[in-house]
């Protein structure tokens, strides 16, 4: 079945660019990889976030005084506490996962953006989310986001360890998978429901490429009902790209 053609326009918002001194004020493990961390500060007053797939810029000095500057997605904003959490992955080698494994009550960071949001509307007759561990919080979030009137299908890369369980109002269904070509197949052999619905994907950049072609040629759906990201490269210390 092919994606309707009936597309509803993604409204674009734009935000006043603005960088902001935070502290730690919790540090939370997620399981075996991850961990939320809530930053507060005066600063957060009149942050805002509109979309589930913003991102913020994340940024600190490391131990050699350099500065370092990664993206992250606002997992939750809570204008009374004026706090922000975001989840950092806990494995690998990056600085950023570094600082957030050794960070501690009180210690600083800065925050800008995020620049603007995609704001999708959440009344589609269905969502696809796909992605691997670095799409978990966005993911989350989103289904958070949701009404009981949606249905999502939501599509993993990820460990046993990151396997969380999603919380959401709306009616899911959810297939972890092991390998980039686990993930591609599944897709592959993912049917598109009836109706009009919207596409969503982030993850390593080769793999989103491919994702994105198999979601235009061989799902038919329409580039303006899809948002596909490159949240990063193999081999890159800092990337991410949409990929129009």
């Amino acid at each position: 079945m092919k994606a309707s053609a009936n597309v509803r326009r993604v409204e674009r918002v734009r935000y006043e660019l603005k960088r902001r001194d935070v502290e730690v004020r919790r540090v939370t493990p997620l399981g075996k990889n991850f961990l939320s961390i809530t930053f507060g500060g005066d600063a957060l007053e009149d942050f805002v976030s509109g979309s589930f797939d913003d991102h913020v810029k994340f940024m600190f000095v490391d131990g050699d005084g350099e500065p370092v500057a990664r993206d992250y997605t606002p997992r939750h904003y809570d204008r009374d506490r004026r706090e922000l959490t975001i989840e950092f992955a806990r494995h690998g080698d990056g600085k950023a996962s570094e600082w957030a494994a050794n960070a501690v009550i009180g210690q600083r960071a800065v925050i800008g953006g995020p620049r603007g949001s995609m704001i999708i509307p959440a009344d589609y007759d269905w969502h696809l989310l796909i992605g691997d561990e670095t799409a978990l919080p966005a993911i989350h979030r989103r289904l958070e986001e949701l009404p009981a009137t949606a249905e999502a299908t939501v599509i993993v890369l990820g460990d046993a360890d990151d396997r969380r369980a999603f919380e959401s109002a709306a009616r899911l269904n959810v297939q972890w998978v092991a390998s980039p070509d686990a993930l591609i197949q599944t897709l592959l052999a993912w049917q598109v429901p009836a109706g009009e619905g919207f596409a969503w994907g982030a993850g390593e950049a080769s793999v989103m490429t491919r994702l994105r072609e198999i979601l235009l040629r061989d799902k038919g759906i329409p580039k303006e009902a899809m948002r596909v990201a490159a949240y990063w490269k193999r081999g890159a210390s800092s990337f991410h790209q949409n990929l129009e």
